[in-house]
Parts: C-alpha cells; structure tokens; sequence
C-alpha cells in the first residue's frame, strides 16, 4: 500500500457514498491528503431524513443473492460488489466505532438511537480523526484528465484543485445536462428518470381517507407483471407506503415512458381472492343477517375504508347483511379485491428521492468502483445507474461502493 503523502484524493459529494469513500480512504492511506467538497452548504443531508430522521443505515439481508434482488438497476453490479463489502460489514463497520443498529421486523435497520445525527456525528468523527478536509459550497464545472500527473477539478467559483485520484460520489441528477462534466470525460449516461415516488389520483373520492393505512395490501399495475404486496397508505393526493414505493422504483422507467399516467387494482385484503371473499360475505349473510353492514366489519380492515368501500359499491346507510342484493355483493367483492384506480402522475417521496440512470455499468469496475475508461477516476453511491427499493438498500450500496473505491485507491 503506498503511503506516499503526496498523493492525494478529492471526493466530490457529501453524503454517505462520498463520505464513506472520504473517511476509509483517510483511514486506510494515513498519508494521503483526502479533500470532500460538496456543492450545498450541507452535509449528509439525505441521511438526515432519511427513516424519518432516524437513518435506515442497512436491511437485515444476508444473502447476496437475495439482497441483489432489490435492486432494479444494477443487481449483477451489486451482486459482485457486495462480496467484497456486505451488509455484515455495514454492522461491524459501526459497532466498531460504538454505534449499534437495531432490526425492525420489516428487515430495516437503524441505530438503536433512533436518530440519524448518531450516524452523522460517526461519520464527521471519522472525516475529523483521519483529518480529511471538507470544503462546502464547491460546485465542480469540469474535470481535467490531460494532464500525466493526474487530474484537475475546476470549481464554479473559479478556483481548481489538482489530485492523483478522483471519487465522483454526488448522488442523482434529475436532467441529462447536469451529466455534462462526467460525459466529457468520455462516460455514458443511462437517461435519469424518478424512482420512489408515490401515486397521485386527483380528485378521487378515496383521498377523503387521508391518513388511513393498511397493514398489508396488493397493488398490481394494470397491464404489466408488476406487482407487490405491502404496507399502503392513502393520502390526500393518493397512494403511498412502502408497497407503492416499491412499484415506482420497479416500474421507474416504463412509468417515466407514460408520462406517469396508468391504472393500478388494489387487493385491500389479499389472503382473499375474489371468489373466496363472495364465499366469506355469503357466509356473512346468515351470521349476520340482521346486522347492519357498516358497523364493525369482519375482515379487520380499517373502519372509514370499510364504510367507503361499501358506499362505492351501493351499499345504501342502514342495509342488512341479509339485504345485501347480490348486484351489490358483487360490486363490494370487485372493490375489495380488485378495486381499479386511475393513476396521474407522481409526487416525490418526502426528501428521499432517488433516481435510476447513471453512469452506465459496463464503463465501472464492481470490484473496484474504478472507472474502466479513465485510471484513477472512481464512482461511489447514486451517480451509477444503481438504484434499490426503499428499506435501507440505497444506503447499502453507498457504503459498499465508498468502501471499494476508498481500500482501491489507497492499493493503487
């Protein structure tokens, strides 16, 4: 390992990717000079918000196979980086450095703290400890790679910074154009398009219930394979929670292609199929003959979703199991278990956005993060055509891919 103290790095990008390449690097080469620049004036601000404020750092997946499934984009990519660093190195990386996470019995992982500043302050500790200079407010116009000695980064406010070494770890971008700078260095950009973002019905009667989550729904995107079964939540412009989430980051491109505007079935209660939920009304019917249909249902669904789903199908105020006309009967069943929603457009999730497209995958070593057409050029974190579904697995793939860039340009 060369531990030459004239070499050094710039890692351009604040957030965990570039910071996790930023402090291993300091950690692994305590000789070289590490220098982080970040174009805002703030660091690791999607770990901030991430979770709801309390970092979900990982998923409890052990399995390199299975784990790679998460991954829309990128999956043989990951499927190799993974081997080098995991999940189980995430989990040792900070227990190492006294920070435990916690298991939630979704797979999510977070600190037990509960809060991502505990994740923020190890990662500042780490950048103070192993003295890697950070400089905010550094928008980067153009890389150089003309020169034999290595690279120089051109800075919007005119200033430049010559390195041996240079790890590109500044998230997304939403346009093609904001690629410029990496194209010029000859790289090739899988076209961004919104991944993570939930389902806009506007107008639509069922946002009344704003507010009412189901535990465990199956959301289908009519005329596709697309399907996913998860928590749902309905808000006052449509549909989220994770199984919504899920969808958009699966179907990110041939949504992008519809301009966002397609139809989706929602199971509400997906142990039943149509025809053996008609058997459980039918059956309903004697029990409960003289019952009125809107009082507490059977199916354990939430109380002011039940009563839509009956006021939606005709089911008139007052109206007893035994009424219940078989017309009506089936208009429920078809509501329950296959209500047809019209989707248009998307609303970005919270602060947690994340895009698919990137730096195309066949130009980028797995095993090394480095660049297979510019030496000495790294990529770390979401500026790849790498993207997970929501549950800590965006965050997975920026500390694996930091790590790899950080122990391969310290052994360079």
């Amino acid at each position: 390992m060369s531990k030459d103290p004239n070499k050094k790095l710039i890692v351009i990008g604040g957030g965990a990717a570039g910071f996790f390449c930023a402090v291993n690097a300091g950690r692994l080469n305590p000789g070289m000079q590490v220098i982080l620049v970040e174009k805002s004036n703030k660091l690791l601000s999607k770990v901030k918000v991430s979770g709801g404020g309390r970092c979900n750092v990982t998923h409890a997946c052990f399995d390199i196979v299975d784990m790679s499934k998460r991954y829309p984009r990128g999956v043989n990519f990951v499927k190799k980086s993974f081997h080098q660093f995991f999940t189980t190195d995430t989990i040792k990386w900070f227990e190492e450095r006294g920070i435990n996470l916690k298991t939630e019995k979704d797979g999510r992982m977070f600190p037990v703290t509960d809060s991502s500043q505990t994740i923020i302050d190890c990662l500042l500790r780490e950048a103070d400890k192993y003295a890697v200079r950070i400089e905010l407010k550094k928008e980067v116009e153009r890389i150089a790679n003309d020169n034999p000695d290595g690279f120089a980064v051109h800075f919007a406010d005119g200033s430049a910074i010559k390195a041996d070494y240079v790890c590109i770890a500044c998230g997304g971008f939403p346009k093609l154009s904001q690629f410029n700078w990496i194209t010029a260095l000859g790289h090739t950009i899988e076209e961004p398009v919104p991944s993570l973002f939930t389902f806009n019905m506007p107008g639509h009667p069922i946002t009344k219930l704003m507010g009412v989550a189901v535990d465990m729904a199956r959301v289908k995107i009519v005329g596709t394979k697309l399907e996913e079964r998860g928590p749902l939540l309905i808000t006052h412009w449509g549909l989220s929670g994770p199984v919504v989430l899920r969808l958009s980051a699966w179907g990110a491109r041939d949504l992008a292609a519809i301009q966002w505007n397609f139809r989706i079935t929602v199971n509400w209660l997906p142990e039943y199929n149509e025809q053996q939920f008609a058997e459980q009304l039918k059956a309903l019917r004697f029990e409960k003959a003289s019952q009125l249909l809107e009082n507490k249902n059977a199916f354990g669904l939430p109380q002011r979703l039940w009563e839509f789903l009956l006021e939606y199908s005709g089911v008139k105020p007052g109206m007893r199991w035994a009424d219940l006309p078989s017309a009506v009967q089936n208009k429920l069943v078809r509501n329950a278990c296959s209500l047809e929603l019209e989707i248009k457009g998307k609303t970005t999730f919270k602060e947690e956005f994340v895009t698919a497209g990137g730096v195309k995958l066949n130009e980028i070593d797995p095993n090394t993060m480095m660049s297979k057409k510019v030496p000495g050029l790294f990529f770390a974190g979401e500026i790849m055509d790498v993207d997970g579904i929501t549950g800590g697995f965006n965050f997975q793939h920026a500390w694996t891919s930091g790590f790899l860039a950080a122990k391969a340009i310290t052994e360079h």
